[in-house]
């Protein structure tokens, strides 16, 4: 349950800036913990991408009245190989770092959680960087097991 004054909801076409904004945020974090993602470079094509979340309805929002303070987006796997369960994928949860120890990261976790029971989902996947221990500890406090380990190596 989300503190009393941050509402979790559908994200509408006028949250979309505002998401975008707070994915350069999050991905410019991310490289602090290896990601080799650019955070504005990659901008207009995740404006793109969230736009297709949102028409999808898996783009959802933490709002403190009308400012959006969080999002999580979340599909449901549609990959070319038969699985044994449905899968769902929450690609992104993100909350402002002034918002955060107030429970709203969980709200919108539970929220994509939500969304993909409704779709039919069994299991919902995610990753987070090997060196982001907050929030892996974030995830393994809501239930979340590793179930694949992947490796780089500079050439």
């Amino acid at each position: 349950m989300p503190p009393a004054d941050i509402d979790i909801e559908r994200a509408t076409t006028d949250d979309l800036e505002a998401v975008a904004d707070a994915w350069v945020r999050l991905a410019r974090n991310q490289a602090n913990h290896g990601s080799h993602v650019l955070a504005d470079p990659n901008r207009e094509t995740m404006l793109a991408t969230l736009g297709a979340y949102q028409v999808d309805g898996g783009l959802l929002v933490a709002r403190d009245r009308e400012t959006v303070v969080g999002f999580a987006s979340v599909t449901v796997e549609r990959g070319s190989l038969a699985l044994d369960c449905t899968r769902g994928l929450l690609s992104n949860l993100y909350v402002e770092p002034e918002y955060r120890g107030r429970g709203i990261g969980t709200a919108l976790l539970e929220a994509a959680e939500d969304e993909l029971r409704g779709r039919g989902v069994d299991i919902c996947t995610l990753e987070a960087m090997a060196e982001n221990e907050s929030a892996r500890r974030f995830y393994r406090q809501a239930g979340y097991d590793s179930f694949r380990i992947g490796f780089e190596r500079t050439l």
